[in-house]
């Protein structure tokens, strides 16, 4: 059965298993979701994958620290000096984000990108900022259990010069075949999780990691017709331990 996270009615000491699918106002509540998650007693992702997975500063900074290549990201936070446009076009969003929300790119040396710095500073949150590679695809790859699962490529419409007010961005989707340097990437990233996952996607852009989904990220089953049975036979492997 399926239920609300925050639904305070829900009982979820009756649940043997509790895996979070869609909670996708969790980034705009994230301390509020790692309290109620603290609170179940299975769930899936495990907890301190949640924890690693909310803040994007913190995991690719350990990702890069690490060895593994990432996009080249810089880091607005409260109190710093006043942020100054890249050269370059570039995209600025919040460390801690879902959907593309509050996030945006703009042309090289677009002065308005500050305002959306402030906005997201303001809130006491930390802005990212990240080159913006004109006609490239993200590749995304999808692990299930630990284990590369299937991969596509995705284009979001990132809006120019303004977030929009919508809950997810529109995306292409088309077919890919990750190559062996893409699932080496990605399987040394989710390397660097503290826990098992029972579901992860590696956002790659340009061959480095752009962002390790590992809250409740899209799994995109149809794009292998035996994913959505490698999950659901996952989830029964960890019932079975119970």
């Amino acid at each position: 059965m399926w239920a609300v996270w925050d639904d305070a009615s829900v009982d979820w000491e009756q649940f043997d298993l509790v895996v979070v699918r869609s909670a996708w106002d969790y980034a705009e509540r994230w301390s509020e979701f790692l309290r109620w998650a603290e609170g179940v007693a299975r769930i899936e992702n495990p907890l301190p994958a949640l924890h690693f997975g909310v803040d994007k500063e913190r995991y690719l900074t350990l990702l890069a620290g690490r060895g593994v290549p990432v996009v080249h990201t810089s880091y607005e936070h409260p109190g710093d000096e006043p942020f100054a446009p890249l050269a370059d076009p570039f995209v600025v969003k919040p460390a801690i984000s879902a959907g593309g929300r509050r996030s945006a790119r703009f042309e090289g040396g677009d002065e308005a990108a500050a305002a959306l710095v402030a906005e997201i500073v303001g809130a006491g949150d930390t802005a990212m900022v990240q080159p913006f590679v004109t006609g490239e695809a993200e590749v995304s790859l999808v692990f299930v259990d630990g284990a590369y699962s299937h991969s596509l490529r995705r284009r979001a419409a990132l809006p120019l010069g303004r977030p929009r007010e919508v809950l997810y961005l529109d995306e292409e989707l088309g077919p890919h075949q990750a190559t062996s340097e893409e699932r080496r990437v990605a399987e040394a990233a989710l390397g660097l999780v503290p826990s098992s996952t029972l579901y992860a996607r590696v956002d790659l852009l340009g061959g480095r990691v752009l962002e390790l989904e590992i809250v409740e990220p899209s799994l995109y089953l149809s794009y292998d017709p035996a994913a959505a049975d490698r999950l659901a036979t996952a989830v029964e492997r960890r019932l079975d331990r119970t």
